[in-house]
């Protein structure tokens, strides 16, 4: 088996280098070797290495940057997926691709389901969307995890930037009123490997499973909420940071003014995922506490 993975070393494409590896032999390529804004350089590297399955964990992520740069979203989150999407048609093969929450507005007031119509608020979404469309019109054999505020111990992401701040701050404005499930880059890893054992192994399983799933955490937390968690558990293991929970206070996404507009519901239903994997999410708390156990232990700043 030969697993093509883009997007190496971001957050979950770092993950997946240890996930697919239980499925079979897995090439690894990150911008410098396959940028997906060099539609040649991609290409080459599929049918150089006809693999039996495509990972694509790249994307143009920077929310705010991307209402500047609107052709280069476009260019990675949709033109490159739509070439993806084309050369796993080709070679008919499997792709695994994933999304975000920010296809959604955010307005509904409980779960989204993947049924539900998205309306983006913002370029990063809006790109993010065209490349499902771009995926699902090629006709390839597909699944698409849409997953939301994905955190590791790798990269930049909110978890890194509290710890951060935990050793500079004496209090933090932290916004209160957007709701998501924070989700770790290795819960979603190890899922996708999970799904991929399951489709690979069964062609009949396969064709029924092809399609969009949510895959985030159970649950759900404000940014708000999920500073002061994570603020508790560095002080749970270590009293001295500087920076207390109860020196974190809410803000409205009105008082903190971004170039990019955000859903204020992020909410992911996952009972698709459940029913037709088996795969039962455990709350968000479960990874964070794991990894503030793993980075917020030693010494503080």
């Amino acid at each position: 088996m030969k697993i093509l993975l883009f997007g190496a070393n971001g957050q979950v494409g770092w993950e997946l280098q240890r996930s697919l590896a239980y499925l079979g032999s897995v090439q690894a390529c990150d911008r410098h070797s396959a940028d997906l804004e060099q539609p040649r350089a991609v290409r080459a590297a599929i049918r150089d290495g006809r693999p039996d399955v495509i990972v694509n964990a790249a994307a143009y992520t920077a929310v705010d940057k991307a209402e500047s740069e609107p052709d280069k979203a476009e260019r990675v989150n949709a033109k490159a997926v739509e070439l993806l999407a084309n050369e796993a048609r080709r070679l008919d093969t499997w792709l695994l691709h994933y999304s975000t929450d920010y296809v959604f507005d955010g307005e509904k007031p409980g779960l989204y389901s993947e049924t539900d119509q998205p309306n983006p608020l913002n370029t990063y979404g809006r790109t993010k969307l065209q490349g499902e469309e771009a995926l699902r019109d090629s006709g390839c054999r597909h699944l698409v995890f849409r997953t939301s505020w994905v955190y590791s111990a790798r990269g930049s992401n909110f978890v890194k930037t509290i710890l951060r701040l935990a050793g500079e701050k004496d209090r933090l404005d932290v916004v209160a009123d957007q709701t998501g499930a924070p989700t770790s880059a290795q819960f979603i890893a190890d899922v996708s490997a999970t799904c991929l054992h399951y489709v690979l192994r069964d062609d009949e399983f396969g064709e029924q499973a092809a399609g969009t799933f949510h895959l985030t955490a159970d649950g759900a937390t404000s940014w708000h909420g999920f500073a002061r968690y994570l603020l508790d558990e560095l002080r749970s293991l270590n009293n001295e940071w500087r920076l207390q929970s109860n020196h974190v206070y809410p803000v409205t996404t009105a008082q903190y003014k971004t170039a990019a507009k955000r859903p204020l519901n992020s909410r992911l239903d996952t009972q698709k995922l459940t029913r037709t994997f088996g795969i039962c999410p455990p709350a968000w708390q479960f990874h964070a506490h794991r990894l503030i156990t793993e980075l917020g232990g030693g010494t503080c700043p």
